[in-house]
């Protein structure tokens, strides 16, 4: 996080090349690496071919990545910053939906970039194709398990507990498994031509369905 000053990001090893940079060069693989698995499978899919649709050596793949399948991690995580920004700034007196709606209509109405567009589809399909390839899906459940682990930030200052208590840690895995098969499910709809107008207002599942997974614990505001 940048607290004003100068972004770390930016800093430069002796002999290396930036932070920001080498974020940049992780997210072009990975856009590749995820454009192949998607039209040829995750099998089929070679190290070579990721390598060439980047314009790198496959030894400079590996130094990115620890494997072909991991090399879907910048677009998954992609898929799931968003929704922790939404966390981050979810106010202590406005209930889930209300906080949801809003941040999805500051969204609709932000001028996105080419490329943000093509990002997000790229998560889609990598969310989907997860659901039959065991490799990609480890890597989907880890960037679930950052979701995780944010949801039980803001549900111990909801409930103003720790976030190692154990009710905590257990309503911010339910809430979480909720997001999960909602976004999953919604992904899906999307891919498939569903018309999403059929499945109702993504909002009020999502809330009601984070309400149910966690007892009702979660999801009102907190009043003080």
């Amino acid at each position: 996080m940048n607290s004003g000053g100068h972004s770390d990001t930016n800093e430069r090893k002796p002999g290396g090349m930036s932070e920001q940079r080498r974020q940049r060069l992780r997210m072009e693989i990975s856009r590749e690496a995820a454009r192949l698995f998607w039209l040829q499978g995750i099998e089929a899919t070679t190290g070579e071919q990721i390598a060439d649709a980047v314009g790198l050596s496959v030894r400079t793949i590996w130094r990115y990545f620890r494997n072909k399948e991991s090399c879907a991690e910048p677009v998954l995580m992609y898929s799931v910053e968003w929704f922790l920004s939404v966390l981050r700034s979810w106010p202590l007196e406005c209930s889930f939906e209300e906080h949801y709606a809003t941040e999805l209509t500051k969204l609709a109405k932000r001028y996105r970039e080419p490329d943000e567009e093509a990002d997000d589809l790229a998560a889609s399909k990598m969310i989907v194709l997860a659901n039959t390839e065991p490799a990609l899906r480890t890597t989907w459940l880890m960037a679930c398990d950052q979701v995780e682990r944010e949801f039980a930030v803001i549900i111990a200052r909801r409930l103003q507990r720790a976030t190692d208590d154990v009710e905590v840690r257990m309503h911010a895995a339910a809430a979480t498994a909720v997001v999960r098969v909602f976004s999953e499910a919604l992904n899906a709809a999307y891919l498939s031509g569903t018309d999403l107008a059929t499945i109702g207002d993504p909002r009020e599942h999502l809330a009601r369905a984070v309400r149910q997974a966690t007892g009702g614990a979660i999801g009102d505001p907190v009043v003080s």
